[in-house]
C-alpha cells in the first residue's frame, strides 16, 4: 500500500447475515432495520488474518475440549503490556476471565457487602453503574467535570461524598465514552484520595492499547503504591476486534487482594474459557504490534472526517476531543431536542443507530456516542447520512 502501509482498512467483510449483535438487535432497538449501527463497542473491521490464522492452525487438531490458558498466552501479554506501556507484571498475577465486565462483578462481590458505597464516575459505560445496582451496593456518583469541551475529574466533589463505607473505586481508564487518556498527575490525586480511605480501584484498562499520539497510557497500578489497592482489567477485545472470543483478563499484583478476588473468582466457574481463544489472545499480543499501529493511523482519519463535519456545523453538533477509543462523544445540546427527539433524528433523518447519552448517566443528556471503528467506505457512509440530516433538519 501507499506510505509503507501493510494493512487495508478501506473496505470490510458483510455483517449483515451473521449474528453481529450490532445488526441482529436494530429493530428491537431503533424500530427499523434501516438504520447503520455505530452503537455497540466492536469494528466494523475485519479481525487480522494473523489471528484468524492461528485459529484456523488449532482445528487442525480434531479435538475441542478443556484445555487450561497456556503460561505463552499470559506471557505474550506481559510482554506486550512492558513492551508498550512500559509496566511490569508477573504471569502468576494475571487470570482468565470472559469480559471486563464479568471482573466488575466479581470485584464488587470480593470488595464490598450490601450497602457498601461504589464510586463511579460519570457519564460512564452503563454497567458501572448497573453492577453495583444489581448487587445491591450504593451508586456513589462522582460526575466528571466538564469545561470548555473537556472533561476532568471532580477530586473535591470526590472527598466530599465518600465515608466508611465506600470501598471501591471504578475507574474507566481511558475513558468510555469521553474518549479521556488520563494523566500521571489526575490519577495520583485519585490514588491519593483512595489510599487515605482505604478503598480498592477496579481500573477498566480495555481500551489501553488504542491511544493516539502524543497521549501515553498510564497503567494505575504502575504508580508507587497503586499495586497495593488496584485490580486491573485489560484484554485484546477492543484493540484486534475479538470481542467474540470472550476472553480478558485480571491482574493483581497484591497478595491479599488476590486472595480476596479469588474466593468470589471460584465460586463462578469462569473455568479457562475456549481453547480457540486462548490461542487467539495470544497470537494478537505476539504479532499484532504493526497491525495496530496502522488500525490507529486509519481510525484517526475517520476521526477527522467527523471532526471537519462537526466543525463545519458547529451551531449544532460539536465531538469532544478525544485522545483514545474509536466513540466518538457528539455534544449535540446546541440542535435544541429533548434526549428522545435527538435520538429519533439520528434514526429517523440521519438512519444511524448511536448511543443515547443518556444511557450513560444523566450528565450524558445531550450527547451521542458514535462508533467511528468501521471501515474506509462505512466511515463515508456515516458522513454522508449525517450531513444530510444536518442539512434537512437544521435548514442550513
Amino acid at each position: 500500500m501507499a506510505n509503507g502501509l501493510i494493512y487495508d482498512f478501506s473496505t470490510s467483510a458483510s455483517r449483515e447475515d451473521s449474528n453481529a449483535e450490532k445488526y441482529k438487535l436494530r429493530k428491537e432497538l431503533f424500530g427499523t432495520d434501516d438504520v447503520l449501527p455505530v452503537w455497540v463497542a466492536d469494528m466494523d473491521i475485519d479481525t487480522p488474518e494473523f489471528v484468524l490464522s492461528s485459529v484456523q492452525k488449532r482445528l487442525n487438531h480434531p479435538i475441542v475440549g478443556y484445555e487450561e490458558v497456556p503460561k505463552s498466552a499470559f506471557e505474550a501479554q506481559r510482554d506486550w503490556i512492558k513492551r508498550h506501556h512500559y509496566f511490569e507484571v508477573d504471569v502468576e498475577d494475571i487470570f482468565y476471565s470472559p469480559s471486563v465486565v464479568a471482573s466488575i462483578n466479581l470485584a464488587i462481590d470480593a470488595f464490598t457487602k450490601e450497602g457498601d458505597g461504589v464510586v463511579v464516575q460519570t457519564p460512564v459505560y452503563p454497567p458501572f453503574f448497573h453492577s453495583v445496582n444489581e448487587h445491591s451496593r450504593k451508586v456513589i456518583k462522582n460526575p466528571l467535570k466538564y469545561e470548555d469541551g473537556r472533561y476532568t475529574f471532580d477530586i473535591d466533589d470526590l472527598k466530599s461524598k465518600i465515608d466508611d463505607k465506600t470501598k471501591l473505586l471504578l475507574l474507566c481508564s481511558p475513558h468510555n465514552p469521553v474518549g479521556r487518556v488520563w494523566r500521571v498527575e489526575e490519577l495520583k490525586e485519585i490514588l491519593e484520595v483512595c489510599l487515605k480511605h482505604n478503598m480498592v480501584v477496579f481500573s477498566d484498562e480495555i481500551h489501553c492499547d488504542l491511544v493516539y499520539r502524543p497521549h501515553k497510557h498510564t497503567p494505575f497500578a504502575s504508580l508507587d503504591g497503586a499495586s497495593d489497592i488496584t485490580i486491573t482489567a485489560m484484554g485484546v477485545g477492543k484493540s484486534f476486534n475479538m470481542a467474540g472470543f470472550g476472553m480478558s483478563s485480571i491482574i493483581i499484583q497484591n497478595k491479599s487482594l488476590k486472595e480476596k478476588f479469588l474466593k468470589s473468582y471460584k465460586k463462578v466457574h469462569f473455568g479457562q474459557g475456549c481453547v480457540l481463544s486462548h490461542v487467539a489472545f495470544e497470537s494478537a499480543y505476539r504479532y499484532g504490534d504493526r497491525w495496530l499501529e496502522e488500525l490507529k493511523i486509519h481510525l484517526q482519519n475517520n476521526y477527522k472526517l467527523l471532526d471537519a463535519l462537526c466543525k463545519k456545523y458547529e451551531k449544532f453538533i460539536k465531538l469532544t476531543q478525544i485522545e483514545a477509543t474509536y466513540l466518538a462523544w457528539l455534544d449535540c445540546s446546541a440542535m435544541g431536542l429533548g434526549d428522545r427527539e435527538l435520538r429519533e433524528f439520528f434514526i429517523k433523518d440521519a438512519k444511524l443507530g448511536l448511543n443515547a447519552g443518556l444511557s450513560f448517566g444523566r450528565e450524558g443528556s445531550g450527547f451521542m456516542r458514535l462508533n467511528f471503528g468501521v471501515s474506509f467506505d462505512k466511515m463515508t457512509q456515516i458522513i454522508k447520512r449525517l450531513e444530510y440530516a444536518l442539512e434537512q433538519r437544521m435548514g442550513i
